[in-house]
């Protein structure tokens, strides 16, 4: 897709399930505009989404070297495509929140951070921001205003003890904070204990009858509760012993322990979009006992499209930033399809309003419905 920006044409790789897809993001044009990088400086953006604003910076061959993390695969892969699209030979892409991907004794000249949604998670990235920038050096945040770029701009206040509004547009904008020394400032609002990327929330949930514990971090579906609908698909999906089972889309990994314990001695394999989900989904297997699974960074099926297995689970997202966008819970159908072995069975939960049943019914050639509630739906289906 191209974009102009300052009066020079980029190209931005883009799909769904990747942040503003299908129209620009006016938070990643604000960095490109208005970030000041200086000749030979260390530039990192966290939460690069599609990849703009480092394949813009590097373009310009002043930064000593730009690097970009984000934590969603699918971003990744559309940031290393928009990087190799305009030209860029020297800027790396690593899969990460934050810092955590990085090189640990790494220090930038300038962090620029597209806000988050949630808000933890966006005191991570400034936390780790201030971590490795050298003093003297410039933190840019960007985003928009529903998104809550003022109450960023605060916070990036109260950590760096100073923060300035560079520019608005479109109801973004782009705030700017210099780091002058290593302490922080005022620390109150940044004394969570899961801003430490290796401390996990503990959430014990009974699942099918039987006691869980699930780890998760900040951002990751359902982090701090355990969630209705995966807790209705838990007690409806039919997994039985032996079947080899994927839970697409794990997040935490609930439905995969579970699937795991029905199974007995099949195969479990969990995956998800989002790197931080895998770290969770991992834990939670090993700390259950569960034996013969794998947990893998995937978008949709694909890290997996070449196995088969017996059954597929699924509570699929339907949100990218604020907005409905169905196109990703279709290609989890189709990818489910894909995967199953002849005679293989999905089961899939929903909010009872998603129009999932003709897109099912396409697909699989037919449809059931487990469970019809109040709230939420359980759709399942049969591969012919």
């Amino acid at each position: 897709m191209p974009v102009v920006v300052a009066r020079r044409s980029y190209v931005v790789a883009t799909k769904p399930g990747v942040f503003a897809h299908g129209h620009h993001d006016p938070a990643q044009v604000l960095l490109v505009e208005h970030a000041q990088v200086r000749a030979g400086d260390v530039v990192v953006h966290m939460n690069c989404g599609n990849g703009l604003f480092g394949a813009a910076t590097a373009s310009t061959g002043v930064a000593g070297r730009v690097a970009l993390t984000d934590r969603n695969i699918i971003s990744v892969e559309a940031a290393r495509r928009t990087i190799v699209a305009n030209g860029v030979t020297d800027a790396e892409v690593r899969l990460g929140h934050g810092a955590y991907a990085l090189p640990a004794d790494l220090r930038a000249d300038v962090v620029a951070i597209r806000i988050p949604h949630e808000k933890l998670a966006l005191l991570q990235l400034l936390t780790d921001a201030f971590r490795i920038l050298h003093v003297g050096g410039h933190c840019y945040v960007a985003g928009a205003n529903n998104e809550g770029a003022k109450s960023a701009a605060k916070a990036l206040e109260r950590l760096f003890g100073n923060a300035g509004v560079t520019a608005v547009d479109s109801g973004h904008r782009i705030v700017v904070a210099t780091k002058r020394s290593e302490t922080q400032g005022d620390a109150t609002e940044f004394s969570s204990p899961f801003l430490d990327s290796e401390t996990f929330n503990q959430l014990p949930v009974t699942l099918r009858g039987a006691p869980y514990t699930l780890y998760a971090r900040p951002g990751v579906f359902s982090w701090d509760h355990a969630d209705e609908a995966t807790e209705l698909l838990a007690n409806v999906m039919q997994v039985q012993p032996g079947d080899s089972v994927l839970d697409l889309g794990c997040g935490v990994g609930a439905l995969g322990v579970v699937a795991g314990t029905l199974s007995v001695n099949g195969r479990v394999c969990m995956v998800d979009a989002d790197v931080e989900a895998v770290r969770c989904a991992t834990l939670t297997a090993e700390r259950s006992g569960l034996r013969d699974f794998q947990v893998l960074s995937s978008d949709v099926a694909s890290a997996v499209i070449n196995e088969r297995f017996d059954v597929v689970v699924t509570n699929p997202p339907f949100h990218v930033g604020k907005a409905t966008d169905l196109s990703v819970p279709k290609q989890f159908i189709h990818d489910a399809w894909e995967v199953l072995v002849p005679g293989g069975r999905l089961f899939l939960v929903a909010n009872r309003t998603l129009p999932y049943e003709r897109i099912v019914q396409q697909r699989f050639g037919n449809l059931t419905t487990a469970h019809n509630g109040q709230r939420f739906k359980v759709l399942a289906a049969t591969k012919a």
